[in-house]
């Protein structure tokens, strides 16, 4: 099996950690560039910035230079702030080089969703297209990714919430209009970036809800609900951080239309071990975080109460690895043809 040459923009993140853990375990990967921001001017050993990888990467972080990230790659990896693949990812392209983007640069299709959502203007609408850029969300979009040059990877929420909603609103089981989302995050969804209300202090023993019924991964969970089943939800949308480093839960409160049987058969016809061996659906009760952190696995847990009516999904995942850089890796596998578990058990 041939190595490809890989690239990481944006090493020094969470993100970029993760995915420079997880590559240097991958039977077909050579890591060849590792970049970040302009502080990088001097090349420094990543080893000093992670000593985790002392021994093990011999390669240094620098400053992100676009002639240098394509003379030595095939693939690269954008775990970049939102709003600097968009004028990256083009011109690797052109130079010939695939490109995952883990931010949220390419999951939307319509351009005029960006202002809004997350404040900037798209310099580059001719990538938003449909067809253009593939979204990755590797248990439903195989034939997508697998012929694409350009994959969007999906947010952590929205990877969280649409494993859990895809499956009954393609079997036409629960109410669109009735759609209530609770769901918690680590801290380590907001980045590395230092910021008061991310301090020690400030976040131990607390829970904090955030841009509540405001968040940039409700569109994207629109858009690919309506596009993968033909339905239109209404959602409530209540994202909170909670003092713990990783790890991503969430609650999904729907209308039911049938019984917990049938929708567990939903499930069952949606995630097999042999076709998406990810994503785990419990026979009973509901996952923990603990059970999935530092995996790229998503554990479901479905309940019905029929005194209310209520279908009850828990959809819980590591948001740093099938939130964002397993998934990327996952997506990375199915463009090559390699197995989708390769370097992720």
């Amino acid at each position: 099996m041939p190595t490809i040459r890989v690239a990481i923009a944006g090493a020094t993140g969470y993100t970029g950690e993760e995915l420079l853990r997880i590559l240097i375990h991958h039977p077909h990967v050579q890591l060849t560039y590792l970049a970040a921001s302009a502080k990088w001017g001097r090349p420094t050993p990543v080893s000093e910035v992670y000593p985790r990888f002392a021994g093990r990467v011999d390669l240094a972080v620098e400053a992100l230079n676009l002639s240098r990230c394509t003379d030595v790659s095939d693939v690269v990896f954008l775990a970049l702030p939102h709003g600097m693949a968009m004028e990256l990812a083009p011109k690797l392209l052109a130079a010939g080089k695939r490109v995952i983007d883990l931010s949220g640069d390419f999951r939307l299709h319509e351009p005029s969703l960006y202002p809004q959502w997350y404040t900037f203007s798209h310099t580059h609408p001719e990538w938003l297209k449909p067809g253009a850029a593939a979204y990755g969300l590797a248990e439903f979009c195989q034939g997508e990714i697998a012929k694409a040059t350009l994959v969007a990877n999906p947010g952590c929420y929205a990877t969280s919430v649409l494993l859990g909603l895809l499956p009954l609103f393609r079997a036409k089981l629960v109410d669109s209009r009735r759609v209530i989302i609770d769901a918690k995050s680590g801290v380590s969804g907001a980045g590395r970036k230092p910021e008061p209300s991310l301090l020690y202090a400030e976040m131990s023993e607390n829970l904090r809800a955030y841009k509540v019924n405001a968040h940039q991964h409700m569109p994207e969970i629109n858009q690919t609900i309506r596009q993968l089943t033909g339905s239109e939800i209404q959602m409530v949308f209540v994202p909170q951080v909670i003092p713990a480093t990783r790890g991503l839960i969430s609650m999904l409160y729907l209308q039911a239309k049938t019984t917990e049987a049938q929708a567990r058969a939903a499930f069952a016809a949606a995630y097999s071990p042999e076709t998406t061996p990810f994503v785990r659906v419990r026979s009973s009760g509901f996952p923990q975080l603990s059970e999935v952190t530092h995996t790229n696995y998503c554990d479901l847990g479905i309940m019905v109460d029929s005194a209310t009516g209520t279908m009850l999904i828990a959809s819980a995942l590591d948001n740093l690895v099938k939130g964002a850089a397993g998934q990327a890796v996952q997506n990375l596998n199915i463009m090559h043809g390699w197995p989708e578990t390769t370097g992720l058990l």
